[in-house]
């Protein structure tokens, strides 16, 4: 009888520790964030570009959940090089990328973003509210500065920076967060594959 309820007794013994371990070596799921954030690196001399609004009246689609609609802004700008400033186009933050004219889509927790080919325009969402904004770099396979947009204009909202590639040249988008009080970009991040800037695969 004894030797009875010690097998019974191993055997439930292990069971809990199985369950124990599952438990515990079970990955968080690809929406949650983690936990603290963690700092990501960028090149030194990579240019941050604050984008701009879309274009009122754009004809691209909406995202399928959006916050109420946005007020006009100001014009956006953004420190370039030595301190300079870039002014982006502005109007209405509603309207989405069409996913027949934009390639490379990339996302990570709270940021999307794709590279419209017809304009050179660098698209950046934010999908999260989570007091940082989506940030897509931007890295060319022809030695051009790398650089950064930024999508300042709260979530669920959509900001442009529009460009100019080389029309021979490729293109690869970096998708992250950006906190705009302290300067530095973070994790979860994901890269695109190359995309040719003409849009020609």
């Amino acid at each position: 009888m004894r030797e009875n309820w010690r097998s019974k007794l191993s055997v439930l013994a292990g069971t809990s520790a199985l369950v124990l371990s599952a438990v515990t070596a079970t990955p968080a799921l690809a929406d949650d964030a983690p936990v603290s954030p963690q700092e990501v690196r960028m090149p030194a001399n990579m240019k941050i570009v604050e984008g701009g609004a879309t274009e009122p009246g754009a004809a691209a689609p909406s995202p399928a959940e959006r916050a109420e609609p946005a007020a006009p802004a100001g014009p956006a700008v953004s420190a370039g090089p030595a301190g300079t400033m870039e002014a982006e186009a502005v109007g209405t933050a509603q309207a989405a990328p069409s996913s027949n004219t934009c390639l490379g889509s990339t996302a990570a927790y709270g940021a999307s973003g794709c590279f419209q080919h017809s304009g050179d325009i660098v698209w950046a969402g934010d999908t999260k509210k989570d007091g940082m904004s989506a940030a897509v770099g931007v890295y060319t396979d022809y030695g051009r500065a790398a650089e950064v947009c930024v999508n300042k204009l709260g979530v669920n909202t959509w900001a442009t920076c529009n460009k100019n590639y080389g029309e021979g040249g490729n293109v690869r988008l970096r998708v992250l967060r950006y906190d705009g009080d302290t300067g530095k970009f973070y994790q979860p991040e994901t890269w695109s594959g190359w995309i040719p800037v003409d849009g020609k695969y």
